[in-house]
């Protein structure tokens, strides 16, 4: 999973200095993306994650001290490309009910392309309940915010909450898993965004739209 190395790994993996450095954790990053993906946790091994990054054993432990370490890093800097992807499919302004839908597509071109990432998250609940929590947590409080900006707007309905966020970031999980993972071509992910979004735009639509 290519993609820039920040803050998002900052409490599991030792910061880089230099620009070789923060390339090499990428290399590590991303090799542990797809061990992990194609092994499952308990069969991924540090050596076999530096031998995909091409990089020596020891050099691990200069940015991990352990694969529990380099797991949650890694699961951490999914979500950020998470929102990364979907942050960069939205122009602004863009009405609220817009924005969903191209998060919605964004994040299913985004899971087509790193089908890893469902099984990297679904195993986090049970190798680190807390980064499992924190990923869907972190996701919910942006569609919320985002759906609370269009009230402010008065482009939806005015009592959208936390039940609203997480209804439409289950609905997107579950989409992502269909149309993206077991795809089978039938339908591509601007028409399941569309799809999705006319849901939306009824039992999201301000009150006066509603009668």
């Amino acid at each position: 999973m290519r993609g820039n190395t920040g803050t998002a790994v900052a409490d599991s993996a030792k910061q880089p200095r230099t620009e070789r450095g923060r390339r090499t954790l990428r290399k590590l990053l991303d090799a542990a993306g797809a061990e992990f993906g194609e092994k499952g946790f308990h069969e991924t091994s540090i050596s076999g994650i530096t031998m995909r990054a091409g990089v020596a054993l020891g050099t691990f432990y200069t940015y991990f001290d352990s694969k529990d370490a380099i797991f949650r890093a890694l699961v951490r800097d999914m979500s950020d490309a998470v929102q990364r992807a979907a942050r960069e499919a939205l122009a602004e302004p863009m009405p609220a009910l817009d924005v969903e839908r191209e998060a919605l597509a964004a994040f299913l071109k985004f899971a087509g392309e790193h089908k890893e990432v469902y099984r990297i998250i679904d195993e986090a609940e049970f190798v680190d309940p807390a980064s499992y929590r924190e990923h869907y947590e972190t996701i919910a409080q942006r569609i919320l915010a985002r759906l609370q900006r269009g009230a402010e707007r008065g482009e939806i309905r005015e009592d959208v909450d936390e039940a609203h966020a997480w209804a439409i970031m289950g609905m997107n999980v579950f989409l992502g898993l269909r149309y993206a993972v077991w795809e089978d071509g039938k339908l591509g992910a601007d028409e399941v965004a569309r799809s999705a979004n006319a849901l939306l735009t009824r039992g999201l639509a301000p009150d006066s739209s509603r009668h």
